[in-house]
């Protein structure tokens, strides 16, 4: 374990958050409210980030165990300082309020503990939603595109934080993929800023739902999330592109290259795009005469689908009062989740895939045992690693998902809230049934029952391992050998 790096790239980290916080002190200032409450956490992250990070180490590599602690406790850390500017101001003012909505914020699930948002100042109502954007794509990529930390060992800093059963390189330097793919998220961001602003909504909450739609977050500075404007134009927009976010940002890539190729035998994104058309047929038909317009049913179906599917949690209708059927495809799609590499949450469309590909392959298996079968995916055959890879994943998901559950069941709401809202955290979505419906929030939770659904957000998010991991001793034991494989 190499300790020394890990602290330098936590301080680089946490310098990073610092930065960060300047951009809500600006807008604070420039609505006239005072800049104090994100300038002094940033002092304090100079502060601590400077005593950690200000000398780089002598040996930079980063290894596989080292990658996951140093993803791991960035996370909590960055969610931890994250949540002073909301206490600070007033707006939140217990300080585990602040933290289950930073860690909202960060994990881009959206859900809140507000009761109403619009009183909030705009100072706090822009960090709240900036935070969806920051942890989108995520912390270490960010970090690692401005200012790479290590000696082409990085990929295992990727591996720990990009949502996926596969990480892999755009190009050869560690650095560069982690700028190509900040590049094209912040094109796409500024471009649906920009369209918003044309079609009519103000500047300010045209910048709060792209952070919200580009992070898959959902944060919005309406009580009524995007069905405050009763505006179909924006729920279309706003429809399609948490659609293009949910999509693995490997694939604009190849568009941007000319790989044309690549983007159309992917698999993935035919069975994301499979899944979109199905759900919005089935709910459009099962909720028009609840609307009394197929048109208008379609509409909000589109529209929930695609909030829904990509985690992002944005509402145009109280669904919670849709027919029984609609809202279990609802809960269906939280679990799925986007697609692998994009900013969107859940299990994701490939491990869905895969997984269900090995076992049809094992049950043929069952059948003609001498038969030689293989698993493929994007027209490649998976190898064994990858696919125990993700037998594991939903294996250790499933007793993460129980646990919870049970311990959840001690805060005595009624089983679709406590398992919704469960679902609606460890899958990075923001607004489940019931009580924590859209229409809802997480504020009738006891203190412990907010700490353990962070923990869940935050397992979410990081795909579970890297925060597990934090609690084996294995992890934090010296190597005895010191070029010894890792």
């Amino acid at each position: 374990m190499n300790y020394r790096m890990i602290a330098f790239a936590i301080g680089r980290i946490l310098l990073t958050e610092a930065a960060l916080l300047l951009l809500p002190a600006m807008t604070a200032a420039l609505y006239q409210e005072s800049p104090g409450p994100f300038l002094v956490p940033a002092m304090i992250l100079v502060v601590v980030g400077l005593a950690l990070g200000v000398k780089r180490p002598q040996r930079t590599a980063i290894f596989a165990r080292d990658g996951f602690a140093v993803v791991a406790l960035a996370w909590i850390l960055l969610s931890a300082f994250g949540a002073l500017p909301f206490v600070l101001s007033g707006d939140i003012p217990h300080y585990v309020d602040a933290f289950f909505e930073t860690v909202s914020g960060f994990t881009t699930t959206g859900a809140t503990i507000l009761t109403e948002v619009e009183s909030l100042s705009r100072g706090v109502l822009f960090w709240r939603s900036f935070t969806h954007w920051v942890g989108g794509m995520g912390v270490l990529v960010f970090v690692m595109a401005i200012l790479p930390m290590t000696d082409g060992h990085g990929m295992h800093l990727m591996r720990a934080e990009v949502p996926g059963p596969i990480a892999g390189k755009l190009v050869s330097r560690m650095s560069d993929s982690a700028k190509i793919l900040y590049g094209i998220y912040l094109a796409m961001t500024v471009f649906l800023i920009v369209l918003l602003v044309i079609e009519g909504m103000p500047l300010f909450d045209s910048c709060i739902h792209a952070f919200g739609t580009a992070g898959t977050g959902g944060f919005s500075n309406r009580n009524l999330s995007v069905g405050a404007y009763e505006n179909p134009v924006f729920d279309i927009t706003i429809g399609i592109f948490m659609l293009l976010f949910g999509i693995n940002f490997n694939l604009y890539y190849f568009l941007l290259v000319r790989r044309f190729r690549e983007v159309f035998r992917s698999e993935e994104l035919r069975a994301y795009l499979l899944i979109v058309a199905a759900a919005v047929i089935v709910i459009a038909v099962d909720v028009s005469s609840y609307y009394g317009s197929f048109l208008t049913g379609l509409r909000h179906a589109f529209f929930q689908v695609s909030s829904i599917l990509t985690t992002t949690g944005y509402a145009t209708t109280d669904f919670n009062l849709w027919p029984t059927l609609s809202k279990g495809v609802l809960v269906v799609l939280m679990f799925i989740g986007g697609c692998a590499g994009s900013t969107a949450g859940g299990i994701k469309v490939s491990r869905v895939v895969i997984g269900l590909k090995s076992s049809l392959a094992d049950m043929r298996k069952m059948l003609h045992p001498n038969a030689v079968t293989s698993v493929q995916f994007e027209e490649k055959p998976l190898t064994d690693r990858t696919i125990r890879g993700v037998q594991v994943y939903l294996s250790v998901y499933l007793v993460v998902f129980t646990v919870s559950f049970l311990l959840l069941c001690l805060e005595d709401f009624d089983l679709v809230t406590t398992f919704t809202a469960l679902t609606t955290c460890i899958n990075n979505v923001g607004p489940g049934l019931e009580v924590v419906g859209p229409m809802g929030n997480f504020s009738t939770f006891s203190d412990w029952g907010k700490i353990l659904l962070s923990f869940d957000m935050l397992l979410g998010r990081l795909e579970i391992f890297p925060l597990l991991l934090l609690f084996a001793p294995s992890i934090w034991k010296r190597r005895v050998v010191r070029h010894s494989a890792e």
